[in-house]
């Protein structure tokens, strides 16, 4: 009789659709714990501004790589996936299925499907770049991209100031295009993954997203960034959230702009995280409120 296959459950959707309450009872029904594949939620000095799950929540679930890092710390996504994978393997020992969550679709991919080899820079240059983005704004970084790679320029996320910064590092570091050494080759995974999407309509989505956002400042969101502010230049904190708030600290406009700002960017940021899941056929799509329908999708999948 064989064995059954690990399995990895991929919980994924955009900000503020509802993936921690889903992934808590999800773990409950199957007796195991939570990874996070949100690249925001690992810094210990980010707490209200990347939505993590409560105190009272950690404490109910076992979670993995919340708060398992210090934004003075160098980390990417290459660590992660070595560290997401030795994790995954212990846990694995006990625990079938393990459940992945998490907005950030970079993170996903590099657990469940590799990385290209992408050369390493020197830091300075990533510094410089970011210190370009900060003095000069997103238009410069694109305006630098599409001269040096027209290729990825035409494929890659336009707002999403981290994956400019990524490509230009490396156009400029290695003198070459980024787009030439992304060749898309999938990894061989010892477990089977089954991705599930959460969706909401719009509507819905974005009011959910405006009275998260008013909860934030609520609860100190324009406290903490004023904490962060001396290390606005670090990786971590170049992230819708405390991009605006910065900016405002600055004095580039007022408290009113910068929430309006917030709330608006913040959609945006939803807006680009489907997108970004649309363009991938393997995820299932639920409502976070079908809690039925998703524990008998995934029990059939684990029998499969």
């Amino acid at each position: 009789m064989t064995s059954k296959k690990n399995k990895l459950l991929v919980i994924s959707g955009p900000t503020a659709v509802g993936k921690t309450d889903l992934c808590i009872n999800l773990a409950k029904k199957f007796n195991t714990s939570i990874v996070s594949a949100d690249s925001r939620q690992f810094y210990r000095e980010m707490n209200i501004g990347t939505a993590k799950p409560s105190a009272t929540e950690l404490q109910e679930i076992p979670h993995h790589f919340i708060n398992s890092l210090s934004i003075h710390e160098d980390y990417d996504v290459r660590k992660f996936e070595e560290h997401a994978l030795q994790t995954i393997d212990r846990l694995f020992l006990q625990q079938n299925p393990i459940i992945m969550t998490g907005g950030s679709g970079l993170y996903i991919d590099a657990l469940t499907n590799g990385l290209d080899d992408i050369p390493q820079v020197d830091a300075d240059i990533r510094k410089e770049v970011i210190e370009t983005y900060n003095q000069q704004g997103i238009g410069e970084l694109q305006a630098l991209l599409k001269n040096l790679d027209p290729i990825y320029y035409g494929q890659v996320d336009l707002h999403n100031p981290q994956r400019l910064i990524r490509a230009l590092e490396v156009c400029i570091g290695t003198g070459k295009p980024f787009s030439s050494f992304r060749v898309k080759r999938k990894a061989s995974r010892p477990f089977e993954v089954i991705k599930i999407a959460l969706e909401r309509n719009r509507e819905e989505l974005y009011s959910r997203i405006n009275q998260r956002m008013d909860q934030m400042i609520a609860e100190g969101l324009f406290e903490e960034a004023s904490l962060l502010f001396p290390y606005r230049n670090l990786n971590a904190l170049q992230t819708v959230g405390y991009k605006e708030i910065f900016d405002y600290m600055d004095g580039n406009y007022d408290r009113e702009e910068a929430i309006r700002l917030l709330k608006r960017n913040s959609r945006r940021y939803a807006k680009r995280q489907m997108t970004w899941l649309k363009k991938d056929s393997e995820y299932t799509w639920f409502h976070p409120s079908e809690l039925d329908r998703i524990t008998k999708f995934i029990t059939d999948q684990m029998s499969s």
